[in-house]
Parts: C-alpha cells; sequence; structure tokens
C-alpha cells in the first residue's frame, strides 16, 4: 500500500477547489473583513476603557459604545458570508470527489471488485467524504480565521506592550509542542478507526442484502454478536484516536491559560507603575484571548485535518487504483455492422496469473458468425471464464480472441461491449422501474420497443398485471419479482438491446415449463442471424445446437453434435444422463 504524508494528501484535498476560484475568493473576502473587524473591535475596548471610562466622559463613551456595535454587526455580517461560501465549498468538493471515485471505480474490472467488499467501498463514499466535507466546510475556514487572528492579534499586540508581547512569543513553541507530538499519532489512529467503520459497513451490506438467508438459518443472534464485536472494534480505535486528540487539545488549553494568566499579572504590574494604561491592558488581554483562542482553534482543526488525512488516504487509494484491463491509446474500430465470427487461438487464462491455477488451458476455437454454440462440461470447466474473457472483465495471460478477425485487446472496450447481450443464470434486476430495466442496454428505446421486446420475451403478461405496469418500481434486486419473471425480464433487455452476439448463461433454467416452452420461442426469433454462446445445463438446449463444445478442467475435449457426442465421448454422456436430461 502507498503512503502519502499529511502535506500531500492536504495539496490533493485543497486542490480540488481548483474549479471553484471564486466562491474561494468571496469566502477569503469575507474571513478577511470578518478577523480585521474582531481586531478592530479590541482597538475600540481600548478607547471604551480610556476615553469613555477612565475619562468619565458620558458622551465619549456612547459614541465608542455605538461604533463597536457597528463594527460587530459588519464582522458578524461578514461571518456569514464566510460560513455559507466555505460550507458550500466544502459540499461541492465532497460531491466532486464522490463523483471522480464513482466513475473510477466504473472503470474497474471484476477482479477488483471480487477481492474488495462493496461495503468497505460504500463506507468510502459516506464517513470519509463526510469528513472530508467538515474539514473543507468548517475546518479550512476556522484554520483560516484563527490564522489570520493570531497574526494580527499578535502585531496589534506588539504595538500595545513590547515586552508584554515578547513573553507571549515565548509561551507560543510551548503551545504548538503538543501538536507536533500528538498530531501524528490522531492521524494513523483516525485512518483505523474509518477502516473499522468501513469493516461495519461492509457487514451490514452483506447481511442485509441476503436478509433471506439469514432469517432462515435462524442466523440473527449469532450476526447480532458478529456485529457488536465489529462495533466495538470501532470504539476501541476511536478510543485511542480520540485520547490523543483530547490529550493534544488539553495541552494546549492548559499551558494557554496558564500563559495568558502569566501575562496578565505582568501586565497588571505595568499599570501599577504607570507603564501601561488600563485600556492598553484591557486591549492586550482582549488580543491575548484572541490569540490563545485561535491556537486553540488551530490545534482543533490539526486534529480534523488528521483526521482527513486518514480519510483522504482511503479515498485516493481507491482513485490509484489501476485497472487490470489494458487499454490502448488508439483502438482500432470494426470498420462494417459486426457479424459475430469469434475466434479464440492458444487462449490460457488464470484469475490469480500464476501457471500452476489455470483455468483455460491453451484454447482453440473458432465460431462462425451466426453459429450456435453449446458449451458444456462439469462445474470448474471454465465456461462461465470464458463468457468473462469475451467480454473482457479479465484479460488472458497467453492467447488471442478476435471478433470479425480484430483482436478484443484492440478495440476500444465500449465498442467490444456492445456488440454482446448478456443473460445470466442469476438474472439482474435494478432497483428501478420494469421500463428502465429493459431499456437498461438501450436508454433511447421508444414505449413501443420496450413493450414489443417485452411481448418477445413473454413478460408483457405478467407487467400489465402490476399495478403500475411498466412503471412498476421493483424494489431492490428485483425482490417483488419471482425467479421466472426476473428471467423473462432480462431476456427481453436482451431482445431490446439487439446486439450481434447473445451470451446466454441457460436463459431459460428458472422457467417452469409452461414459460419455458414460450420464451424458447422468443430465444429462438432473437437468435436469428445472431452468434449464441450458451452455458446448457438442459438437454432440450443441447439438441438444438449448430455445434456442443465439451469441456473440462479448462480444456476442449470435444466438439461436434448430440447424437456424435452420446456415442464418442465418455464424459459427455455421463454428463447427458445425470445433468442434462433432468
Amino acid at each position: 500500500m502507498q503512503t502519502h504524508s499529511t502535506k500531500s494528501l492536504m495539496v490533493w484535498l485543497f486542490g480540488q477547489l481548483g474549479p471553484y476560484k471564486r466562491q474561494v475568493s468571496y469566502a477569503m473576502l469575507a474571513l478577511i473583513v470578518g478577523a480585521v473587524s474582531w481586531l478592530v473591535l479590541g482597538q475600540g475596548v481600548k478607547y471604551v476603557v480610556d476615553e469613555g471610562f477612565v475619562a468619565n466622559n458620558a458622551q465619549r463613551l456612547n459614541q465608542l459604545v455605538l461604533a463597536v456595535i457597528a463594527i460587530g454587526v459588519v464582522g458578524s455580517c461578514a461571518t456569514y458570508f464566510r460560513f455559507y461560501y466555505m460550507i458550500w465549498l466544502g459540499e461541492r468538493v465532497s460531491a466532486d470527489i464522490r463523483q471522480n471515485v464513482y466513475s473510477h471505480l466504473l472503470t474497474l474490472s471484476p477482479a477488483f471488485f471480487a477481492t474488495t467488499r462493496t461495503g468497505e467501498v460504500i463506507s468510502r463514499f459516506t464517513s470519509d467524504t463526510t469528513v472530508l466535507q467538515s474539514v473543507v466546510g468548517m475546518g479550512l475556514s476556522m484554520a483560516l480565521r484563527a490564522t489570520i487572528t493570531f497574526v494580527g492579534a499578535l502585531t496589534l499586540m506588539m504595538f500595545t506592550s513590547h515586552i508584554l508581547t515578547l513573553y507571549v512569543l515565548i509561551a507560543v513553541p510551548i503551545v504548538l509542542l503538543p501538536i507536533r507530538i500528538f498530531g501524528a499519532k490522531v492521524r494513523i489512529f483516525a485512518r483505523n478507526s474509518q477502516d473499522r467503520v468501513a469493516d461495519v459497513g461492509a457487514y451490514v451490506d452483506e447481511s442485509l442484502h441476503e436478509i433471506q438467508t439469514v432469517q432462515a438459518f435462524t442466523h440473527e443472534d449469532i450476526d447480532k454478536q458478529r456485529f457488536f464485536a465489529r462495533i466495538e472494534d470501532v470504539m476501541l480505535a476511536a478510543h485511542q484516536r480520540i485520547k490523543f486528540r483530547a490529550l493534544m487539545i488539553a495541552c494546549i488549553m492548559g499551558i494557554s491559560l496558564c500563559a495568558i494568566t502569566l501575562v496578565a499579572w505582568l501586565g497588571a504590574k505595568l499599570v501599577l507603575s504607570s507603564d501601561l494604561t488600563a485600556g492598553e491592558l484591557t486591549a492586550f488581554m482582549f488580543y491575548a484571548v484572541m490569540a490563545g483562542g485561535s491556537v486553540a482553534t488551530i490545534s482543533e482543526v490539526i486534529g480534523e485535518i488528521q483526521k482527513a488525512a486518514g480519510a483522504s488516504e482511503r479515498l485516493m487509494e481507491l482513485l490509484q487504483t489501476p485497472s487490470t484491463i489494458a487499454v490502448v491509446d488508439q483502438p482500432v474500430q470494426f470498420s462494417h455492422k459486426v457479424k459475430g465470427d469469434i475466434s479464440l487461438t492458444d487462449v490460457s487464462f488464470s484469475y490469480s496469473g500464476t501457471p500452476d491455477s489455470t483455468v483455460l488451458k491453451q484454447l482453440n476455437l473458432h465460431i462462425k458468425a451466426g453459429e450456435r454454440i453449446a458449451l458444456v462440461g462439469p462445474s470448474g470447466a471454465g465456461k462461465s471464464t470464458l463468457f468473462q474473457l469475451l467480454l473482457r472483465f479479465y484479460d488472458t495471460q497467453q492467447g488471442v480472441i478476435t471478433i470479425d478477425s480484430l483482436a478484443i485487446s484492440q478495440l476500444a472496450l465500449n465498442q467490444l461491449r456492445q456488440q454482446f447481450a448478456l443473460v445470466s443464470q442469476e438474472s439482474v434486476i435494478f432497483a428501478a422501474s420494469v421500463r428502465d430495466n429493459i431499456a437498461y442496454g438501450r436508454p433511447d428505446a421508444t414505449q413501443q420497443d420496450i413493450e414489443s421486446a417485452a411481448i418477445a420475451a413473454r413478460a408483457d403478461e405478467f407487467i400489465t398485471e402490476l399495478e403500475q405496469g411498466y412503471d412498476t418500481q421493483l424494489g431492490e434486486r428485483g425482490v417483488r419479482l419471482s425467479g421466472g419473471q426476473k428471467q423473462r425480464i432480462a431476456i427481453a433487455r436482451a431482445i431490446l438491446a439487439d446486439r450481434p452476439i447473445l451470451l446466454l448463461d441457460e436463459a431459460t433454467s428458472a422457467l417452469d415449463a409452461a414459460n419455458e416452452v414460450k420464451v424458447k420461442l422468443a430465444l429462438d426469433e432473437l437468435m436469428h442471424d445472431k452468434t449464441t454462446i450458451i452455458i446448457a445445463h438442459r438437454l432440450s438446449t443441447v439438441v438444438n445446437a449448430d455445434r456442443i463444445v465439451v469441456m473440462d478442467k479448462g480444456q476442449i475435449i470435444a466438439i461436434g453434435k448430440h447424437q456424435e457426442l452420446m456415442q464418442s465421448n465418455l464424459l459427455y454422456r455421463e454428463l447427458a444422463e445425470l445433468q442434462l436430461m433432468n
């Protein structure tokens, strides 16, 4: 894992403000006006004491009080604009980071999601970006205001009393010492805390998505215990972060209070010796308190920045995760409508990339345009892997796959995948309307096109019975549909997409006998003039194929028609008797 310094992470984070220079300028202007207003207020207090109160001048006192009120109003208005723009910028930066991370995630291959839990990724989108939003929207504003206030207060203190300012400057390095000691530890424990929160999110995501299995196996009590254990891990990690942050703030506050008290005592002695007026001491202490408060604010923001550094690091890990799918700079283009002629030459593949775990071994297969191919073999033979390679979810370690004589590795990913329509065995239904689900592969389809595809897939008959027809929301993962209904929606989606190559992972396996006959008729029409590759589990699918490819342990061991293979291949005959004929 690549590590980043806090400085580089903050440069990246605040670099996100680049496109919003105008809003940043407004926020900075409001911040400066506000900070200057509160600094000028100290001078107003000095004159109120010396020229109004001590001089016993009621008229002058009234004038100065009105001036102080006017300064306060200006400062309050500036504070409004500062908060408005800075909080807006925090929200905007957070939204931009979420967009950038999501856009990048969509380019990553399934290999990344096979090893990274979805719940953890979601945690980075939510809790981590919320931390950054807080730092940019509030932390940055507070830190800048505190910095300006501290510098301004220190300058005015210098004009008021050189000797007292010298004492304050001696105390400043001591005040900053806890930041140096505890700041790095806060960042480390903040990162660890965010990781534990991500574990909780991942566990909740998994258990709630599979709630039927959880409840069916009465696993609730065990899941509660495991969830509670993860919550305690979060608390343990947070305890370390909170402890060091609290130590840092407490040390700073304690040192600051002692320093201010000591300076006030020295200042009082100067007033008694007539080296300083009461108004000057009042103004000086006003600025000293402001400077001390500024240091305390900066220390608190530094704690937030350390926490944000941990969150930024986790987000940058996602953004810097490279896709395992190599993309060529100048992809080739199909010069004609794709026919669907597919060729695999010496294709070998391993998910781990190591030869000892090879899934496909020296695969050679030519599929003619418009041909129907059935893939048959035991579990683990490599049938589904072949689909993954055709769609370039993974790249081969050896060999070449071509479509219409063009190597798929030289094609743009979008153009390649637009040649395929996929219907998987576990039909994917999105938490959207029936219409959106069918039109997923062709968003610009008309209502008539959508209904025609649904009719062809024999889905229209149950869609029209839903309370809102094609506008019915299907719920997460299509929870409102039966398995057969989901599959018919998925088939309608493939029909509407109208792509030259079909990949069917036994698209009728979840249908009852009556619906299977109807959908097979629709599929026969769909497969006309299209190259079709079917992962077959039923004899009815196999016998209608132009050729049957028998696979075992990542190799093709036989190719032929059903009757030929029944006589010539022992493995096929066993599969036919045990699986395909069931």
